[in-house]
Order: structure tokens, then sequence, then C-alpha cells
């Protein structure tokens, strides 16, 4: 297992098909044992708990899986509590709905909670996150910014995420909310983390080896600040315009794969590769 991802995730961004053929979470579905495996859901991000556990368990039990739990923490001391503490190590795949990211983090981060979910995810557990769930897989994670907007220094809000794969920094619903601009300015700030955009009803399958592969109607956007060879992040005023030279973009599509450790897709990789043996 890399040092850089703690085990299998499954990353949506955001508006997954919840009632037409539901690709990706019957993707999700495939990555257990439905029969005797665990689904723990939790509905920690949003105010409305009780509707979003309902409506995944619903379409869940429609796609087979029998054993489903809820995990809601409304307050830290929550996150103390032994029986919670155990449906997490009970789990076989730990569902984070969406909602506010910044609830999932400031709620269960350095509790004994946090700890049970990167034990378990370590010891095989699939976590998988959609919208703000998504967004707080990264150990740096995009709180708020922009949407629509042109890169522009300090204007996006980053926190600590749950680090359960470092390096990256993810934002969901990218296409959808024209989220390019802030992800860019993140990138800009953050040179040595990659960006990662997720369109709505999209996912990146993320295996501990490395590899990303794209499920879903969209596409998926890895931006690569690491060769910059401009950049006026640390010069600009507040809300004044950024620019960088040389980022490196690659839009990725269902069935693509990308490897987080080389930053680089797999097609490219393999052609380096044989290029090298040449």
């Amino acid at each position: 297992m890399s040092e850089k991802i703690k085990g299998d995730l499954i990353i949506i961004g955001g508006a997954e098909d919840k009632e037409g053929d539901k690709e990706i979470l019957k993707k999700v579905c495939s990555s257990i044992n439905k029969e005797e495996d665990n689904i723990l859901i939790a509905t920690i991000a949003t105010e409305y708990p009780k509707e979003a556990l309902e409506k995944y368990t619903r379409i869940f039990n429609k796609l087979g899986v029998n054993k489903i739990k809820g995990l809601n923490i409304k307050e830290r001391a929550d996150s103390l509590n032994k029986e919670n503490i155990k449906l997490v190590e009970e789990a076989s795949l730990i569902f984070f709905t969406g909602g506010d990211q910044l609830r999932i983090t400031s709620l269960i981060g350095g509790t004994p909670i946090y700890d049970a979910i990167k034990e378990a995810s370590s010891d095989g557990c699939i976590i998988v996150g959609t919208s703000a769930g998504a967004s707080v897989m990264s150990d740096t994670m995009v709180v708020k910014g922009e949407d629509d907007e042109s890169p522009r220094k300090c204007t996006l809000k980053m926190a600590p995420g749950l680090g359960l794969v470092k390096g990256i920094m993810i934002d969901q619903h990218f296409a959808q909310r024209g989220r390019i601009g802030r992800l860019l300015t993140g990138i800009a700030q953050n040179p040595e983390v990659l960006g990662i955009g997720i369109d709505e009803d999209t996912a990146i399958v993320v295996k501990d080896s490395g590899e990303a592969q794209v499920v879903g109607s969209g596409a998926v956007y890895f931006l690569d600040a690491r060769n910059i060879t401009h950049s006026n992040a640390s010069e600009q005023y507040y809300d004044e315009v950024l620019s960088m030279f040389n980022v490196s973009l690659h839009v990725l599509k269902e069935g693509d794969r990308f490897n987080l450790l080389t930053k680089v897709p797999f097609e490219e990789e393999s052609n380096r590769n044989e290029n090298n043996r040449d």
C-alpha cells in the first residue's frame, strides 16, 4: 500500500444518478458482498441526516444490499461514543453523503472516530464520498470559493481534510458550477498538490496502488502545477487575478486511468516507459 493512499476509495463529484441506471452507485455496491457486508452511511455533512439516510438506504436496498446502518455525528462528543466507533469497525464500506465538508472535519477530526476510519481504510474498508464527502478525502480540502470566476488570490478557503489520500486537492460539481478558477487558485497557492475536479454523476475509483479510474457520465480534470515557470501568487493583492504559466491539464472520461503517484495518465506513462526503453 502506498504511503499516500490509505486504502481503496470511490470519490464522487456529487449529484450521482439515483433514479436511472445508477451506474456509480452500482459500482459502489459491486465493491462489496451485498448479502454479507455492512454499508455505513455517514450523514455527518448534512443538516438533514434522517432524510439522507432514508434516501440512500432505499437506493442501496433496491441495488441488493442487505445490511445498512447510519452514522450521524451531531457534536464532537458523538465521536467519542463507543457504539459509533463500533459501527465504523464493523463496516465494509463507509459512504459519506453531501452537505458541508467542514462539518465532517470539525466534528470528527482528531477523535477516536477519525482514528477508527483511518484504521478501517488501511484494513480494507472502502471509503466512498459524494460532493462534500468527496472533498474531505484529501489532506488539503477546499472549503469555499467563488464559482464561475477567474482564479483570484485569497478567494479560496482551504482546511485540512481527512488525509485518506495525500498530495491532492478535490473539487466537485466541477463543470456544472464553473469551478476551474477556484481549483487553479488552490494549486497556485499549493503547487505541489495535484488538483482534481470531478463533474457531477462522475467518480474516480482509487486503488491503494495509486490508480484512479473514471466512472460515470462526465469528466475528471487533473491539474498539475509542479512545472509552473511563472506565478504571481506571492505578489498579487487580495482578489486580484492570478497568472500561471505551464500548468498541465489532463481531461479523462469514463474508463480512462490516471496514476496519482506519478501524476500522469496511464497511457502517457506507458508511452514514456516505451520511449525510455528505446
